[in-house]
C-alpha cells in the first residue's frame, strides 16, 4: 500500500496549529493508513512576552486577534481569557516534555498514540481551558490524563535525551526552511505548506503523491 509521510511542524501555543488539527483529522478520515503524520516542533513562542509585545502591541491586542480569527472556525473552541488571565512564558518546556513522551512511546514504555494524545491534550488545555501549559505541574497533569508515566518522562529529561530530541526538531526546522507554525512537509521536503492552509490544498498534495510517489519524479503541486 502506498503511504504518504507528512512531517508536521508546529508550536503548541500557535492558534493556527490548533486549527490545523482539523485538517489532520480530515486527511486521516479520507485516506486512513495511506497517510502518516509525524508531529515535530518549531519555536515560534519560545519567548512569548517579546513576541506578543513586538508583533501585536500587547496581550489585549493579541487576544482580540485570536478570538476574531477563531470565530471563522466554530468547530474549534478558544477560551476568551487566553493571553489575558493566563500567559505562558514559553512553549519550550511543553515541547520538551512532549519529546520525552515521544521517546518513551518509541521505546515501548507508553501505549501507542500517547504522544499525539498528549500533544492535543496540551493544546486543548491552553486554548480551551486557559491553563498555563508552560508550568510543569500543568504539563504533568495533562500528561497523566493521556496515559503518561511522569517518572519515566522525568528520567528522559534528566539524562538529556529529551533535550537532544527537541534540539534535533529545532535544527531540522531551520535546515528545512520552516517559516513558522504550522508547516506540513511532504515528498522529502520538496513540498511545504505553511500557515492556515485549507484541507483542499493538503488533499491535492496527498493525491499527487499517491499517484506518483517516486522521490525522483517532481510533483506538480
Amino acid at each position: 500500500m502506498k503511504r504518504v509521510p507528512i512531517v508536521y511542524f508546529s508550536d503548541l501555543l500557535c492558534l493556527w496549529a490548533h486549527i490545523s488539527e482539523l485538517r489532520v483529522d480530515a486527511a486521516r478520515a479520507t485516506y486512513g493508513e495511506q497517510v502518516r503524520f509525524e508531529y515535530r516542533f518549531c519555536s515560534v513562542f519560545g519567548d512569548t512576552a517579546r513576541k506578543i509585545a513586538d508583533g501585536w502591541g500587547g496581550y489585549a491586542g493579541f487576544n482580540e486577534h485570536l478570538r476574531r480569527a477563531a470565530s471563522d472556525y466554530p468547530e474549534v473552541q478558544v477560551n476568551p481569557d487566553i493571553w489575558l488571565t493566563v500567559r505562558p512564558a514559553s512553549s519550550t518546556g511543553a515541547h520538551l516534555l512532549l519529546k520525552a513522551v515521544h521517546l518513551d512511546e518509541a521505546a515501548g514504555g507508553c501505549a501507542p498514540q500517547t504522544y499525539e494524545r498528549t500533544v492535543r491534550g496540551l493544546r486543548r488545555a491552553f486554548f480551551e481551558a486557559a491553563q498555563d501549559i508552560a508550568r510543569w505541574e500543568v504539563q504533568c497533569a495533562v500528561g497523566r490524563s493521556c496515559g503518561v508515566d511522569v517518572g519515566r518522562i522525568e528520567a528522559l529529561i534528566d539524562d538529556g535525551a529529551a533535550f537532544a530530541a527537541l534540539a534535533s526538531d529545532y535544527k531540522d526546522a531551520a535546515a528545512m526552511g520552516i517559516q513558522g507554525s504550522p508547516s506540513f512537509v511532504l515528498n522529502e521536503g520538496r513540498q511545504k505548506l505553511f500557515g492556515n492552509v485549507g484541507f483542499r490544498i493538503l488533499d491535492a498534495n496527498i493525491q499527487e503523491l499517491l499517484r506518483a510517489p517516486q522521490t525522483e519524479q517532481a510533483s506538480w503541486c
